[in-house]
């Protein structure tokens, strides 16, 4: 019997990506492996069920059809409603949220399932192409600037009109991650003036190469660079500093758009109250880590604010509003990640990999990757 890979639809509220896109599917089968896909899974994402069956899937009849049959299970995001059904030798495959909602991981593990969380991705080179977490980034930070440009109440390119100049719009870009450059690069091509900030001085360079200017803050850089080029939490003394040399640039900035997260951490505090009041009546910021928290002390997850004329927004499910290529981009990630574990219709996992080690965060019946291990105050796991 061939290796069958399954594929879910999406359960939270507001997801519109699907795992698997059908045009992935031809590779995914070169692999010696079967697909059954949960009927609707990509309507969301404009995938009918036909274009699957159309690529040689199997539309399940039910979600528990699905998963009865699958050996590895797909999703896109943190799902309800998986929380024990798990069987021995079942994989299942997906950014699982596992450093901040480790708890679930646990639960599906004493079923005897393994579980794999792709947010956990090493950025080393050999894994660019299976980096879930940069392919939303990407779509995050353009769609920011989407967001920002619709609720402003002025057009970011300079225009030269025979009513007169138009001055372009002053963007604000706070965290120059990956995230952070799309937002830079799609404010650049729309016209605006963009600066841009983040605390790791080896951002200045990339920053510049988008054509932005570099916001110089005078504090130690080194604290708040962690290791694999991702940011980590600083002291509450480090934010002051920052925010306080912080308060003119947001105060002199048509728009503001805040991307600075720190992996199973709640997003750092940047854009205080006082800086929002300091800005200008039609102002905008957008904050693109409310679901983790925000980055503006006055977002509210899923709301827009009006703070004495200042918009402020709190945009949720910003990438599954980018469903199709969304899905798109998730998928190939997915397909590259499966090129790694499936051979010639066969699920290997060598945890001499670094990249399945990392990746792997149930088996066996326990939690065995560290850092959710310590996320849940675990010690270390059993020998075998």
């Amino acid at each position: 019997m061939s290796l069958c890979i399954g594929v879910l639809k999406e359960t939270p509220d507001g997801e519109g990506r699907v795992s698997l896109v059908p045009g992935d599917l031809k590779a995914i089968k070169a692999l010696g492996a079967e697909l059954i896909i949960e009927t609707g899974a990509g309507t969301a994402s404009a995938y009918p069920d036909s274009a699957f069956e159309a690529a040689g899937a199997v539309i399940g009849k039910s979600r528990a059809d699905v998963l009865a049959q699958s050996q590895i299970v797909l999703f896109v995001a943190p799902q309800t409603g998986l929380e024990g059904p798990g069987k021995k030798d079942q994989l299942f495959i997906g950014m699982g949220d596992a450093l901040s909602k480790p708890a679930p991981h646990a639960t599906l593990a004493k079923s005897g399932a393994s579980t794999m969380a792709l947010e956990l991705v090493p950025r080393i080179t050999r894994a660019q192409s299976m980096d879930v977490l940069s392919s939303m980034a990407t779509l995050l930070g353009y769609r920011g600037v989407l967001l920002a440009a619709d609720a402003l109440p002025r057009v970011f390119p300079l225009m030269m009109t025979a009513a007169g100049t138009l001055s372009p719009a002053r963007v604000l870009v706070m965290g120059a991650g990956v995230a952070g450059l799309s937002a830079i690069a799609t404010a650049k091509r729309l016209g605006a003036s963009v600066t841009a900030y983040d605390v790791r001085a080896a951002a200045k360079e990339q920053v510049a190469s988008l054509g932005a200017r570099f916001l110089e803050i005078q504090v130690d850089s080194k604290e708040a660079e962690g290791a694999g080029g991702y940011a980590k939490a600083v002291s509450e003394e480090f934010l002051a500093r920052q925010r306080a040399a912080m308060l003119k640039a947001v105060a002199d900035s048509d728009v503001v758009i805040t991307t600075a997260g720190v992996p199973g951490k709640k997003a750092p505090v940047l854009v205080t109250r006082a800086m929002v009041e300091a800005m200008h009546p039609g102002s905008v910021v957008v904050d693109l880590m409310a679901e983790n928290g925000g980055n503006c002390e006055l977002t509210r997850a899923g709301e827009t604010l009006d703070a004495g004329g200042v918009h402020v927004l709190g945009p949720i499910n910003v990438v599954s509003r980018l469903g199709a290529h969304a899905s798109q981009m998730f998928s190939r990630n997915l397909l590259n990640f499966l090129k790694l574990i499936v051979k010639k219709g066969e699920l290997v996992l060598d945890l001499e990999d670094e990249i399945v080690r990392e990746v792997l965060v149930a088996r066996g019946g326990e939690i065995v990757q560290a850092r959710v291990r310590e996320a849940l105050g675990l010690g270390a796991p059993s020998a075998s």
